[in-house]
């Protein structure tokens, strides 16, 4: 049987910004298609910018990025927004239109695209449904509490049907009880097989999570364990 060919690799990959400052340097990862991987690291370590990498907000200074074995160098601009439909993408901030609603938003990503008003009508409720905002998708962003909005977040990355969720720090501005309410959605995504890449600074998620953990200190890929705890660095 032929082995699985990783969703993403990164192939000797350094990023080094303006003024020679080193922000990733000799990365090598696979990642496998269905993984759930928690990125952790100090603040300034690369993360961030590990994973847009992965969607190609940046370009690496060396090395390649590979997704399901295609080189994103070989990607022009022109066919980059098709390509991103591949990745859903979630930060802290939400990043949600204030003057639309929760149901707005989401169809938005699908208007982008051109998309019948009947598609919209029946995609965007059912990704509603699934986060658990079904009966607030007429609601706008500043009547939603934070961990409502980030549930907006996540449907409208979800929109497209992704194989990879990208969740930049998700639960920075959440309380607990709703940082652990988007981890579990988080978690039932990843278990209808789409591959989940988490970056965040708390350990207490990494540590209940239990799942494959990459520490990134100083640029460098520092630890990579596929279960279990990690130790701060």
């Amino acid at each position: 049987m032929p082995a699985i060919q990783p969703i993403i690799r990164f192939e000797n990959v350094a990023k080094v910004f303006s003024g020679n400052a080193v922000v990733l340097e000799n990365v090598n990862l696979s990642i496998q298609p269905g993984e759930f991987i928690s990125i952790v690291g100090a603040s300034g370590a690369g993360k961030s910018t590990l994973l847009k990498l992965i969607y190609a907000e940046e370009i690496p200074t060396e090395g390649e990025i590979y997704f399901s074995g295609r080189p994103l160098s070989h990607i022009s601009r022109k066919h980059l927004p098709f390509f991103r439909r591949n990745i859903g993408t979630v930060f802290q901030d939400f990043k949600l239109l204030p003057e639309r609603t929760a149901f707005e938003n989401v169809a938005y990503a699908l208007e982008v695209d051109g998309r019948s008003t009947a598609d919209i009508n029946l995609e965007v409720p059912e990704i509603l449904e699934i986060v658990g905002l079904g009966a607030q998708m007429h609601q706008f962003p500043r009547q939603l509490s934070g961990g409502e909005q980030q549930r907006v977040s996540l449907a409208r990355a979800l929109i497209h049907r992704p194989k990879v969720i990208i969740a930049d720090e998700p639960t920075g501005n959440l309380d607990p009880l709703s940082a652990n309410e988007i981890i579990q959605l988080l978690l039932q995504i990843n278990s209808f097989g789409t591959t989940v890449l988490l970056a965040t600074h708390n350990k207490g998620i990494v540590d209940k999570l239990d799942k494959r953990v990459i520490l990134i200190n100083k640029g460098r890929i520092f630890h990579d364990q596929n279960k279990g705890k990690y130790m701060l660095q």
